[in-house]
C-alpha cells in the first residue's frame, strides 16, 4: 500500500475472540493488557506511527538538530520524520503541556511560557531564546501559530537559523489574501469576483456587498483555517459578519483587516498540494477533496476527489504550479480552489505551510512531505518529476475532535481522557495524534484529538475501513464527534460524491441528531443490550456462587429472562433465552426475542474490555458499553451514536410504575453557556427588555467567537458574567423574569 503509515502494534482482533477457547481468550486478554499498558510509551509511539514507504538516503546530509515550534499531533508528526532521518529534535511547550506526548518524543524540551498562546507558542522571543539555548540549526513551524508569520521567519534568518518553509516574500505575498489574489490574476489563475482592497468599516462592507451582489464572503486578509470568515446574505448579516470576523482576525492573527468577495453557492472545496525547491522546480501532488466543513473548517477530507476528471485535475495542478513559480515558492504548500457544479474552479487562497490534511496525499503518492520540506530547506533539488507522481489507491481522513456534534455540528468540549485507545490494530489505518490516556483537552488550544486516516485500493475499501476504525476508537472522558464522522461517511449522498461545502446544513437542516435507527438496527441494539444485561447478571451469579457470605440476588438456572427495555421513550418486550454455553463470565450464544422477532446473539462478552465484538444473526458489530448501572441504565455506543437504554426484569418494570418521576427543570428563563470559553462581550444589563434571538453575550472558544442569544422574550432579571470571565459548559449566564 503505497504511502500508508501502518501500525505493527497489537493484532488481537475483537471479531476473532469468539472462535477461540476460553483459555486462549484469557491469555489474549492478559497479552492485550500488557500491550496496552505500554501503548503510549516513547518506543511504542515511534514504532506504531512511523512506518512509511518514503525512503531516506542516510548519506544525504541535512540538519543535526531541528526545533519544532508547535504542539500536539503536528509536533509529533514532524518529530517522527526527524527521527527517521536521524535528526535530533527540540520540543517547545507551555507550562500546561509539560507532560505532553510531543515533549516526551523529542530529544530536548524547553518551556516557553504559560498556557495562553500569546505567552508561549506565539512568544517569538521565548522561542528564539530556546533556539539559542539548544543550538538548533532549523525550525519546523508545523501549521497554525507562527507557521505563516513572516516576522518570525525574518528573526530566524537574523539568527542564521533555517526556517523550514518558504521564504518571507512568498509568506507575505500568499499570506495576505488581497495581495495573493492580485498575484493570482497576474499568474493567470482563475479568481473569484470581489473587492480587492481593505474594508474600512461596516458601512463600507454593506456598500461593497451590495455592489458585488449577495451572497458574499467576508474574511480576514491575514487569516486561515476558517477563522475570521463569515457568509452574509443580507445587510444585517454583513454588519454582524464584519464585527465578528474582524474580532476573530485580531484575536487569531493580530491583524483585523478584512476583504469581501462573491460567495460561490454550493461549491466544492478542492485543494492542490504543491512542492517547490530553491532551484525553480515545482510539482503538483494531486488534489484533496475538503468539502465537508462546519463553520468553514474541514471535518472530512479525501484524496483523490471523486468529482474531478483528469483534464480538470491537470488544469488545476498547472495553475497551482504557475502561482507557486510566480512567487518562487520553495517548500510544501497548498493552493485552495472553489469548484462549481460545472467544474469551473476559482482561486481561494494559498497556505504557505503544511496542511492538516496532508496525510491523505502521502498515502496516495508515497511521499513524506515533512521529509521533502526538510530536504528543500537544506537546498536540495526535488527528487521527482511531474510524471513520477502517482495516484495509488484512495485515502480518507476524519478529524476527531473533542466537540459536541449535537451543538452546531461541534462546539468544543474540555476534559481529561480517562481512557484512550486508537484503532491501529486494524489494517489500512493511520492515526496522527499527540495525546495519551490522562491528557487534558483545555480551552487554550484547538480541540483536535487526532487525525484518523484510512487507506484502501479504492474509495469503497477506504470508507469501509474508516467505518470500522471509528467503531473501534475508544475515547472516554470528553465528548467527541465520532457519531457525526461516521454518519457522514455512510451517508448516501457522500458515498455517491454528491457533496459541497453546505453538506452538513443540507443533510441536517435541523442540526445533527445522531444515527437514525432502522427497525432492524433497533432490534439489533435491543438484542445486544439485553444479552449484555443477562451476561452481567450471570457473571454476578458466578461470583456469588463462590462467596458464601453473600446472599444471591439472582436465581440460578434461569431458562428465560423476561425483560422490559426502554429506548427513546418507547418500551419493548424482550425475552432472552439462556440456552447458550458458558465459561466463567463468557456467554457464547443466546436467542433473543424482541417484540416477537427472534435474533441470535453471539459474543464472548468480556465485560472488562472497552470494545465488545458481537454477532447478531451473522452481522458483526463492534460496540462500546460506556456505562452500566445497577438500576438497569446503560449507555451503549452502537453504529457510532451513543444510545441510552433502561433494562429491567418484567417484575421490576411492573413495580417501577409506582415510583415518582423527577419533574424536569424549566430552563426557558435562563441562558447557560453551551461550551467552555471566555466571555468577550456582554450586550445586556439587568432591567433590559430582550426579544427571542437577541444577542446576550459573545463567548470565544478555541479562537472562534459565538453569539449567545435569548431563548424567549422577557425582562433581564440578572446577568452572571462580564467581559473577560472564563465560563464552563453549563454555567449560568443570564436569567429572565
Amino acid at each position: 500500500m503505497a504511502g500508508l503509515w501502518v501500525s505493527v502494534g497489537s493484532r488481537v482482533a475483537a471479531g476473532q475472540r469468539g472462535q477461540r477457547s476460553p483459555q486462549q481468550l484469557m491469555r489474549s486478554a492478559a497479552l492485550w493488557t500488557l500491550q496496552n499498558v505500554s501503548h503510549h510509551s516513547r518506543q511504542h509511539l515511534m514504532v506504531t506511527r512511523s512506518l512509511c514507504s518514503a525512503a531516506y538516503d542516510s548519506n544525504e546530509k541535512t540538519f543535526d538538530k531541528i526545533l519544532v515550534a508547535n504542539r500536539g499531533e503536528i509536533a509529533c508528526r514532524v518529530i517522527k520524520t526527524c527521527k527517521k532521518m536521524g535528526i535530533k529534535t527540540v520540543a517547545i511547550h507551555s507550562d500546561v503541556d509539560t507532560s505532553s506526548v510531543h515533549v516526551k518524543m523529542a530529544d530536548e524540551a524547553v518551556c516557553v511560557g504559560p498556557a495562553p498562546t500569546n505567552k508561549s507558542y506565539l512568544n517569538m522571543e521565548a522561542i528564539l531564546e530556546a533556539i539559542r539555548k539548544t543550538r538548533a540549526q532549523a525550525v519546523h513551524p508545523g501549521y497554525g501559530f507562527l507557521s505563516e508569520n513572516k516576522e518570525f521567519a525574518k528573526c530566524l534568518a537574523a539568527e542564521n537559523v533555517v526556517f523550514i518553509g518558504p521564504d518571507t516574500h512568498a509568506i507575505q505575498a500568499m499570506g495576505d489574501k488581497i495581495e495573493s489574489k492580485l498575484l493570482a490574476k497576474k499568474a493567470k489563475v482563475n479568481t473569484i469576483p470581489g473587492f480587492d482592497g481593505v474594508v474600512k468599516d461596516a458601512d463600507e462592507a454593506v456598500r461593497i456587498a451590495r455592489e458585488i451582489g449577495y451572497p458574499v464572503m467576508i474574511k480576514a486578509s491575514a487569516g486561515g483555517g476558517g477563522k475570521g470568515m463569515r457568509i452574509a446574505w443580507d445587510d444585517e448579516e454583513t454588519r454582524d459578519g464584519f464585527r465578528f470576523s474582524s474580532q476573530e482576525a485580531a484575536s487569531s492573527f493580530g491583524d483585523d483587516r478584512l476583504l469581501i468577495e462573491k460567495f460561490i453557492d454550493n461549491p466544492r472545496h478542492i485543494e492542490i498540494q504543491v512542492l517547490g525547491d530553491k532551484h525553480g522546480n515545482a510539482l503538483w501532488l494531486n488534489e484533496r477533496e475538503c468539502s465537508i466543513q462546519r463553520r468553514n473548517q474541514k471535518v472530512v477530507e479525501e484524496a483523490p476527489s471523486i468529482f474531478l476528471d483528469s483534464e480538470t485535475r491537470r488544469a488545476m495542478g498547472e495553475q497551482a504550479v504557475a502561482l507557486a513559480k510566480a512567487v518562487k515558492y520553495s517548500s510544501a504548500g497548498t493552493v485552495e480552489f472553489l469548484v462549481d457544479s460545472k467544474k469551473n474552479f476559482y482561486f481561494l487562497e494559498m497556505n504557505t505551510r503544511l496542511q492538516v490534511e496532508h496525510p491523505v496525499t502521502e498515502c496516495i503518492t508515497g511521499l513524506d512531505l515533512v521529509q521533502e520540506m526538510i530536504r528543500v530547506a537544506k537546498g536540495y533539488p526535488l527528487r521527482h518529476k511531474q510524471a513520477d507522481i502517482p495516484i495509488n489507491g484512495w485515502a480518507v481522513e476524519c478529524r476527531v475532535y473533542a466537540e459536541d456534534p449535537y451543538k452546531s455540528f461541534g462546539l468544543p468540549s474540555i476534559g481529561r481522557l480517562s481512557q484512550y485507545q486508537e484503532p491501529i490494530h486494524l489494517p489500512g489505518v493511520r492515526v496522527d495524534s499527540g495525546i495519551q490516556p490522562g491528557s487534558d483537552i483545555s480551552i487554550y488550544y484547538d480541540p483536535m484529538i487526532s487525525k484518523l486516516i484510512t487507506y484502501g485500493s479504492n474509495r469503497t475499501e477506504a470508507l469501509k475501513r474508516m467505518e470500522d476504525a471509528l467503531d473501534n476508537y475508544v475515547i472516554r472522558g470528553v465528548i467527541h464527534n465520532i457519531a457525526l464522522l461516521r454518519e457522514v461517511i455512510i451517508n448516501s449522498r457522500f458515498i455517491k460524491g454528491d457533496i459541497n461545502t453546505k453538506f452538513l446544513s443540507d443533510v441536517y437542516p435541523d442540526g445533527f441528531k445522531g444515527h437514525k435507527l432502522t427497525e432492524s438496527e433497533r432490534n439489533q441494539l435491543l438484542a445486544i443490550a439485553s444479552s449484555l444485561f443477562v451476561a452481567s447478571q450471570l457473571r454476578a451469579q458466578h461470583f456469588q456462587e463462590h462467596e458464601n457470605s453473600r446472599v444471591p440476588i439472582v436465581k440460578p438456572q434461569v431458562a428465560n429472562w423476561e425483560l422490559s427495555v426502554k429506548l427513546n421513550d418507547e418500551v419493548h418486550s424482550v425475552v432472552a433465552s439462556n440456552n447458550g454455553k458458558m465459561f466463567s463470565s463468557y456467554l457464547v450464544s443466546q436467542q433473543v426475542e424482541v417484540d416477537g422477532s427472534k435474533l441470535n446473539v453471539t459474543s464472548t462478552w468480556n465485560l472488562a474490555s472497552p470494545l465488545l465484538s458481537v454477532s447478531v444473526d451473522g452481522t458483526q458489530r463492534t460496540i462500546q458499553c460506556l456505562s452500566r448501572e445497577a438500576g438497569g441504565n446503560m449507555s451503549i455506543q452502537f453504529l457510532g451514536t451513543v444510545y441510552k437504554v433502561h433494562i429491567l426484569t418484567k417484575l421490576a418494570a411492573e413495580l417501577s410504575r409506582f415510583m415518582l418521576e423527577k419533574v424536569a427543570e424549566d430552563t426557558s428563563s435562563t441562558l447557560r453557556s453551551p461550551m467552555p470559553g471566555v466571555v468577550v462581550a456582554v450586550s445586556v444589563s439587568p432591567g433590559d427588555m430582550v426579544s427571542e434571538g437577541q444577542e446576550i453575550c459573545v463567548i470565544e472558544a478555541m479562537k472562534m467567537q459565538n453569539s449567545m442569544t435569548a431563548g424567549k422574550t422577557g425582562k433581564v432579571k440578572s446577568v452572571h458574567c462580564k467581559a473577560g470571565d472564563t465560563v464552563g459548559e453549563g454555567d449560568l449566564l443570564m436569567e429572565l423574569q
